[in-house]
């Protein structure tokens, strides 16, 4: 890997081409070198990922609307039109609205992939755009499965390079600001654009996704689903400019008046973004993560956790009286944004939206810890939430920031990078319960690592509700050839309802 510094210039500077991270990022994109072979089969899980948990959102009222967004629009001119995940293979839209749809169905849970550094991210959230666009134009430019593995190479590199380097929550702003560009450069590597087009899709990209964290602060609501898929509209819509002559602000990122200066760490900041080398394998995608638990990624091991107390002490827990506290020991991340220390009230409120709920690790422990097992639904219903006992326990569980645990959170030792924490239950009678945990069991470092055995039953168990066991078979035999399949198959990257399922759902209305 190599390093690019990257700073704020003054306009009189001139900052060249070749010294602005924009086209550093293109560079990576335009790169030919083969995806070797373990990454392509972990692109082959995290595209069974992204489908198992967009077939489980089908019904849930957001992924409903985005749906009924994107089939209210027609496929447009330029190729074939993209599937969108719940309706007929042969519906399609054009690609922009595809990616929508299917970006926020892929989302809406909080249940696919994460890579967890300087910044946040669901490296996943770049799979939607760049198969609508395959899907839309494979006939037309002979796109098969191999460009999408290598495209979706691309969009988890330079994501998690970015997230490596760059803390954008920091400065309050969502961690979309790194995806619009990964997908935009995604789209570039499987369209094989030239690193010029690439180059400035990248920027209008990034300069159209920046938003403010206030979309998972407080009352969270149902936008959190919605911002990547709008950061992958975003991206498709950026790539169609640049392709037709259009450019982007300049330099993007080190402007005087760009994104570090104003959004970022300011004039003054530095940041050292490592990136691939001409000729190096793009390998990022083997450090992410992915979920076995519906739950923001810092609450995954502490469930595990909860489960195993729940398992070794299950008499003592049985009464909320019994226990006096509950404090978890934890990274400064985990404990600011979904622990006591981000001071929302709405963490600990039974009324509170789901969006808020995966985001509360004292109500995620609480039942989990009561249960001894976790539920992408049954885990959040209103009635959960109200149990008594559980609003008595929750509210006696908070968080604080552990020194060493912050430490393990930002190492870049992936054999020492950690996100969980230790836990101390002090009980009526005086004594105490701890136990920690440094990993989630699923994570590859973890008791239970995830391989294509675990993708594939995550699959079959979250869309059996939704899928005839024929289309279940269909869409595994289709996502497990991916690198092998030809320009007439991509459009089989999809998920048909079966007939009936969807039939409860109320479609809402709006302007289209």
């Amino acid at each position: 890997m190599k390093t690019h510094h990257l700073r704020t210039h003054r306009s009189d500077e001139n900052l060249a081409r070749e010294g602005q991270l924009a086209w550093q990022l293109a560079a990576v994109a335009v790169d030919p070198v083969d995806v070797e072979d373990d990454v392509a089969d972990m692109v082959v899980n995290r595209v069974i990922d992204n489908a198992a948990v967009a077939a489980a959102s089908l019904a849930r009222k957001p992924v409903v609307a985005a749906r009924s967004q994107a089939l209210a629009h027609p496929v447009s001119i330029g190729g074939d039109g993209a599937t969108v995940f719940g309706a007929d293979a042969a519906r399609r839209t054009s690609p922009e609205w595809a990616a929508w749809a299917n970006g926020v169905a892929v989302r809406e849970l909080d249940f696919h992939d994460t890579f967890l550094a300087a910044d946040y991210s669901h490296p996943g959230d770049n799979i939607p755009p760049i198969v609508a666009v395959a899907q839309h134009l494979a006939a037309g430019r002979g796109l098969t499965g191999r460009d999408v593995v290598r495209a979706i190479a691309t969009g988890y590199e330079i994501q998690i390079d970015l997230v490596k380097a760059i803390t954008l929550h920091a400065h309050k702003i969502d961690h979309v600001a790194h995806l619009g560009p990964s997908a935009a450069a995604g789209i570039g590597t499987l369209l094989g654009l030239d690193q010029e087009t690439i180059f400035q899709s990248i920027g209008q990209a990034l300069h159209t996704t920046t938003a403010t964290r206030q979309s998972r602060k407080g009352e969270i609501s149902t936008w959190k689903a919605y911002a990547p898929a709008f950061a992958g509209k975003m991206a498709v819509e950026a790539v169609d400019r640049a392709m037709r002559g259009e450019t982007s602000p300049v330099p993007i990122y080190e402007g005087e008046d760009g994104v570090i200066a104003w959004l970022l760490g300011g004039p003054e900041a530095n940041y050292e973004v490592p990136l691939p080398e001409e000729g190096e394998a793009k390998r990022a995608i083997l450090d992410s993560y992915t979920k076995e638990h519906s739950a923001e990624y810092q609450a995954q091991a502490l469930i595990d956790l909860a489960r195993r107390i729940h398992d070794e002490y299950p008499l003592v827990l049985d009464d909320p009286d019994r226990v006096e506290s509950i404090t978890i020991h934890t990274s400064h991340h985990t404990h600011n944004v979904i622990g006591s220390g981000a001071n929302d009230p709405q963490k600990y409120d039974p009324d509170a939206s789901r969006e808020t709920l995966d985001h509360s690790i004292p109500y995620i422990f609480t039942v989990a810890l009561q249960d001894g097992t976790w539920h992408h639904a049954d885990s959040y219903a209103p009635e959960r939430a109200h149990r008594p006992d559980t609003v008595a326990l929750w509210r006696k569980v908070s968080t604080v920031e552990d020194p060493e645990w912050t430490r393990r959170y930002h190492s870049l030792d992936i054999e020492e990078k950690a996100f969980g924490g230790r836990v101390v239950i002090r009980l009526a009678d005086g004594s105490e319960i701890v136990e920690e945990i440094a990993v989630a069991d699923a994570h590859p470092l973890g008791a239970r690592p995830f391989g294509r055995e675990q993708y594939v039953q995550k699959f079959r168990t979250l869309a059996e509700w939704v899928l005839e066991e024929a289309e279940i078979e269909r869409f595994l035999d289709v996502a497990q050839r991916l690198p092998e399949l030809g320009p007439d198959e991509l459009g089989q990257l999809t998920l048909t309802a079966a007939p009936g399922a969807l039939n409860h759902v109320e479609i809402p209305t709006g302007l289209f």
